[in-house]
């Protein structure tokens, strides 16, 4: 009978796991340390580990463990729990072999298992990892780092709510930034620590329930550790930050996995989260003064923008304005390097989408561009204090200049053309004219402020201009932007002049036959330049039929400047030609020819005193051009004469050509007032061979008047009175209805009997002027007549209104004056039906 009971006691103790021979720990009380009692879970953590470390794990035993997880998923919580514990205790026991077969373990469990009871495993896990992280053994960081990169790339079947990366973040940015003696270790320190960071964003970034690991707090640590590791690289790699570029096979480089690290970063970021990854970088590169040698900052700035979405371009264009303006009182040299890293990046945002940040783009561009002239002017980067406290070099804020300048063009050379046009616009409404609605500063400070300004803002307009390809010339030059651009043609600056003649020609140049004219030359043949020639169009007629009197006065006052060098008279070659080819018909060609002809009479008579440089000039000038438009017309008989003067001007005065007047040093003569008419080209002559092939001989035969207009008023001279009074004189010298004015001279006897004798040939003289009135009004082309008269109307129109202010007053006010709110009197009137009228007034 107690056999039997006996047996049946030991098969519950074997059914309940223990040895045959045990007794419960109930009975004994002893049995708690007796290995063979422990629960399974522990006996089967136990079995894997060898009694020799360098054997390594106990495969077969791994299985068995294994196996067990996954048939009793409840346990796995316990059994990584006991594992930390073993991991804890063997780090403090410097088992670092025992560590080694725990963590190797661990990362079997966790690829193995995908229950829902994972996430209480990877609080172990990652508790063990961290224990890994703190040890000072770089071997140990290591391999903690290791198993948490093969924990990153396990995607969980369950969320996690309440797990945390922070310490982790933190770990592996320190790792990136090790300063281990040994080379070799503390590059595969910090390479570790990249791999960790990638491990902690590939873990978190797309899981809304983790950690948000674009938090300023964890962005403020990821991403200058990335950059310190890229600074690092070595001087002979140059190799492109295209990710087409990419290496096939991973190198043991720091710099490389922080690229492809950064890259991958950025390329998960939201359009809410590129600003938080942003922001370090700009911080970055100001705390280690990155910014002056510019290279490392354009190589980050590439890379993000070959990383991020492309329609995410114009939020770096936005951080990188805004920094800009943070530091508008930094050194000339770190502007320009935000200048020219703003320039990398705008050009790569074009190609995707830059969104409303356009004209924002440009009006910070040209507001840092005042800013530059103001400090270069003042010494200071406070503009209301007159010492700063920095010493500002001018050489440097020309450069950063330079740089906006090269920034602003390279920029909108990627542009639409519509949005080109709208920046065009944008740039000239910026210039400061000396008109009602833009008032120009006074003083010498002032005029200088203005004039640099004006410098920098048309060498702007000409870089967004150069290449800018337009059909219709409406919409490339429309009246409101060619009025304020041609008023710039008038000042006296000549370097703001031919700033406006070049914008003018790389607008009008549409076939890119500018480069051809660069030199001024009278060849014989100009099929060797191998012109691209269209036939005007419509729209193009429609252009020079509105404006072509305007482009035409605005030349003839350009010629006439006795500021104008070499430069100066190849770009009116230039414009000149390009005319002809791109916006001419046989209007506009005997138009042209009169306006040459107009600016050889100015060198003959030389009535604005010009050196004589200029008057050479202005005949060469006009041989160049005659002997281009004679064959572009294709007429003979023109062909011939301009070819006839040519010949004559090479033997006996080849001063008059442009071979011996645009050279280096030119050969003038010293006497140019007795030029026979030999050497001249001549109207009549010229009329008379056009005019037999189809051309307008009666146009051709009335010289080129200049347009009565208010734009001199636009242009900085020494006075408005002086400019209005030359127009005056200019209207007045070439208007046959005008008299000659006479200069005052003492009245005596011989006067009066002079002006007795004379009469008869006075009354002769007015009856001329009379029948070449008449001729003029029967032959001028309407646009003449039509701005002669509205001249002659607006000048008695503002004559009337002068008279009217001083004749009509306001009744009286029995009140007397009160004073107005600027302290002027003001006149009141009282109403009628208070008015006290005369008894005869009353009926």
């Amino acid at each position: 009978m107690k056999g039997r009971r006996r047996r049946g006691w030991l098969q519950a103790t074997r059914r309940r796991g223990l040895p045959g021979g045990a007794r419960p720990a109930e009975m004994y009380g002893v049995c708690g340390c007796c290995g063979a009692l422990r629960p399974r879970y522990k006996r089967l953590v136990d079995n894997i580990f060898p009694e020799d470390p360098e054997d390594g794990l106990v495969k077969t035993n791994m299985e068995k463990l294994t196996f067990y997880a996954l048939s009793a998923p409840e346990k796995l919580d316990r059994i990584g729990a006991y594992l930390s514990e073993r991991l804890i205790r063997d780090v403090g026991r410097h088992r670092y072999g025992y560590v080694c077969i725990a963590m190797e373990a661990l990362d079997q469990l966790l690829m193995a298992c995908h229950c829902q009871s994972i996430n209480l495993f990877v609080e172990s896990f990652l508790k063990m990892v961290a224990k890994l992280l703190e040890s000072e053994k770089p071997n140990l960081q290591i391999l903690g780092t290791n198993s948490f990169v093969k924990f990153a790339n396990i995607e969980e079947d369950t969320p996690s709510y309440h797990r945390s990366y922070d310490f982790f973040v933190s770990r592996f940015s320190e790792m990136c930034h090790s300063s281990h003696d040994d080379m070799e270790i503390k590059t595969k320190i910090r390479m570790s620590g990249i791999k960790g960071l990638q491990g902690v964003v590939r873990k978190t970034v797309n899981d809304e329930l983790q950690a948000n690991i674009w938090d300023p707090q964890h962005m403020d640590k990821i991403v200058p550790s990335l950059l310190f590791n890229l600074q690092h690289v070595e001087e002979a790699e140059s190799r492109s930050p295209s990710p087409l570029q990419a290496p096939e096979k991973e190198k043991e480089n720091p710099a490389e996995l922080a690229e492809r690290c950064l890259r991958e970063l950025l390329g998960r970021a939201a359009f809410g989260n590129i600003k938080n990854a942003i922001k370090p970088v700009l911080i970055h590169l100001d705390n280690h003064s990155l910014w002056e040698p510019k290279v490392f900052a354009i190589r980050c700035f590439k890379i993000i923008m070959y990383s991020i979405q492309p329609q995410h371009s114009h939020l770096v264009i936005q951080q990188l304005l805004s920094h800009l303006d943070a530091n508008s009182r930094s050194a000339a040299t770190v502007r320009a390097g935000i200048v020219e890293v703003l320039s990398e990046a705008a050009v790569i945002a074009a190609t995707g989408s830059v969104g409303p940040t356009v004209l924002e783009m440009f009006n910070t561009l040209l507001r840092q561009l005042r800013l530059s002239i103001d400090y270069a002017l003042t010494g200071s980067y406070d503009v209301a204090m007159s010492l700063g406290t920095k010493i500002i070099k001018e050489h440097e804020e020309r450069m950063f200049q330079e740089a906006v300048i090269k920034t602003i063009g390279s920029f909108a050379s990627t542009l639409p053309t519509y949005q080109r046009s709208e920046v065009i616009l944008f740039i000239m409404s910026k210039v400061p004219l000396p008109s009602l609605h833009h008032p120009m500063e006074t003083g010498k400070t002032g005029e200088n402020r203005n004039r640099l300004t004006q410098i920098m803002l048309l060498k702007s307009l000409l870089q967004v201009s150069t290449g800018f390809q337009c059909n219709n010339m409406m919409s490339a030059l429309p009246s409101n932007f060619l009025d304020r651009l041609l008023s710039t043609a008038l000042m006296e600056d000549a370097e703001i002049r031919l700033f406006v003649l070049e914008i003018l020609i790389s607008f009008i140049d549409r076939h890119g036959n500018r480069h051809k004219f660069s030199t001024i030359s009278t060849l014989s043949d100009i099929s060797v330049l191998k012109l691209k020639v269209d036939k005007c169009s419509r729209q193009d007629t429609v252009f020079m039929k509105k404006h072509s009197q305007q482009l035409y006065r605005h030349i003839y006052l350009s010629c006439k400047e006795e500021t104008n060098i070499q430069k100066h008279y190849e770009a009116l070659y230039g414009l000149l030609a390009l005319i002809s080819i791109e916006l001419a018909n046989e209007e506009v060609v005997v138009d042209l020819i009169r306006l040459v002809l107009a600016v050889q009479d100015v060198a003959q008579v030389n009535e604005e005193n010009l050196p004589v440089y200029n008057r050479c000039a202005l005949y060469a000038l006009g041989a160049a051009y005659l002997n281009l438009i004679s064959q572009l017309t294709t007429v003979p008989a023109f062909c011939q004469h301009i070819h006839e003067v040519i010949e004559t001007r090479k033997k006996e005065a080849p001063y008059m050509l442009p071979e011996d007047v645009f050279v280096e040093r030119p050969r003038l003569s010293q006497n140019l007032d007795g030029v026979v008419i030999e050497f001249l080209f001549r109207q009549s002559k010229i009329s008379e061979v056009l005019g037999g092939s189809g051309y307008n001989s009666d146009r051709l035969c009335l010289p080129y008047i200049p347009q009565l207009t208010d734009e001199d008023r636009l242009s900085k001279r020494k006075s408005i009175g002086e400019t209005i009074s030359l127009q005056v004189e200019v209207e007045s010298r070439n208007s046959p209805e005008k008299e000659e004015r006479v200069p005052a001279e003492e009245i005596t006897y011989e006067t009066l009997k002079k002006a007795i004798v004379d009469s008869v040939a006075v009354e002769e003289q007015e009856r001329e002027r009379r029948r070449q009135v008449v001729e003029k009004f029967q032959k001028a082309p309407f646009e003449e007549i039509a701005a002669h008269c509205g001249a002659r109307a607006s000048l008695l129109q503002s004559k009337l209104n002068q008279i009217f202010e001083i004749t009509i007053r306001p009744p009286p006010s029995p009140s007397g004056t009160i004073t107005a709110a600027y302290g002027q009197p003001q006149n009141h009137s009282i109403p009628v039906y208070e008015m006290k009228f005369p008894d005869l007034c009353v009926y």
